[in-house]
């Protein structure tokens, strides 16, 4: 893993707050304390230069943190159930539980797939990053679904080409807010990271191509029920494409699906709504079907999966409701 080096410029008009204070609500997966002390180190600089955890942000200020390179790769395998959809001598396919983050980052060595894979598996993929073994991509914390993992480097790089030159199917099953009025269409925009919050990506012109197909499954009260195919596969990418078409993943805390959807609706749906979101802590969204050619075999393999339980019981509460017309 090499040392990160990040930028954030101060929006032009924020208000006061302590440096700390403000960095954690900047990057994600990283505690207060752990920030603060990255301050005590040097590794924080404003506008060039060394300031304590109490300095107070001014706008347009530019902050530069460096994420220091680990000693050594200390992953420590962890038992921890996997579900395990395929395996053979070269590769897995797993069912990831939303909740779990997929590899190891700065501030957060342990609970994740990358430790529960050393720990069933001992011979994995290392072309891209000691941290990464075996992850060839990555879907986000809490979002569940499918992903290959491969167990030597050739099988690495032969999935990851497949990756790059977009012959792996990869499709997704949201519910959203809203009524999507088009039965299908493409969102395609350019993504980039915020520079106004490092946790999110947005719609930019100066950010990387990303292409979203989607199709109307089922119009429930107050949501839709999508099915969505990757034509990229950027961070974030389905969330922000959503939220871009206004209809943000139920649930998502980072791109407007939660309570700000409820401004404007009456009383019963108000009730409604907060009753699924107290139903649903994440975003709901799942990657539901994984397809490629095996890298060995050359067959085609697809890969399907239940929708998890917190999806599932959203929509048997989103079926009753429409059953007693509640909206």
């Amino acid at each position: 893993m090499e040392e990160e080096r990040i930028t954030i410029s101060v929006p032009e008009r924020k208000t006061k707050e302590r440096l700390d204070t403000f960095l954690a609500g900047q990057i994600g997966q990283i505690s207060r304390s752990q920030i603060q002390k990255l301050i005590r180190e040097g590794l924080v600089q404003v506008d060039g230069n060394r300031v304590k955890s109490h300095h107070v942000v001014r706008p347009l200020e530019e902050i530069v943190v460096v994420f220091p390179k680990p000693r050594s790769p200390e992953i420590v395998p962890e038992d921890i159930p996997l579900e395990i959809i395929y395996e053979d001598h070269y590769l897995l396919v797993i069912n990831k539980k939303a909740g779990m983050v997929v590899h190891p980052a700065y501030g957060h060595l342990s609970g994740t797939l990358v430790n529960a894979l050393l720990f069933y598996c001992q011979k994995l993929s290392g072309v891209d990053d000691p941290y990464r073994p075996g992850i060839v991509h990555r879907i986000d914390k809490d979002t569940s679904g499918l992903l290959v993992v491969a167990k030597n480097n050739v099988i690495h790089e032969r999935l990851a080409e497949q990756f790059r030159s977009k012959r792996v199917t990869r499709q997704y099953v949201a519910v959203v807010w809203g009524n999507v009025k088009r039965s299908s269409g493409t969102v395609e925009t350019c993504l980039a990271r915020s520079v106004r919050d490092r946790k999110k990506i947005g719609v930019t012109a100066r950010g990387k191509n990303a292409v979203t197909h989607f199709e109307v499954q089922e119009r429930l009260p107050l949501t839709t029920l999508l099915r969505l195919r990757l034509g990229t596969g950027r961070t974030h990418q389905i969330r922000v494409h959503l939220a871009y078409m206004g209809h943000p993943v139920f649930g998502d805390p980072t791109y407007g699906g939660r309570g700000r959807q409820l401004g404007g609706l009456n009383q019963k749906q108000i009730a409604l709504g907060m009753e699924l979101l107290k139903m649903m802590p994440r975003q709901a969204l799942h990657a539901k079907t994984l397809g490629f050619i095996h890298p060995v075999t050359k067959k085609e393999y697809f890969f399907d999966s239940d929708l998890p339980d917190d999806i599932k019981q959203l929509l048997d509460r989103l079926h009753q409701a429409m059953d007693e017309n509640a909206v």
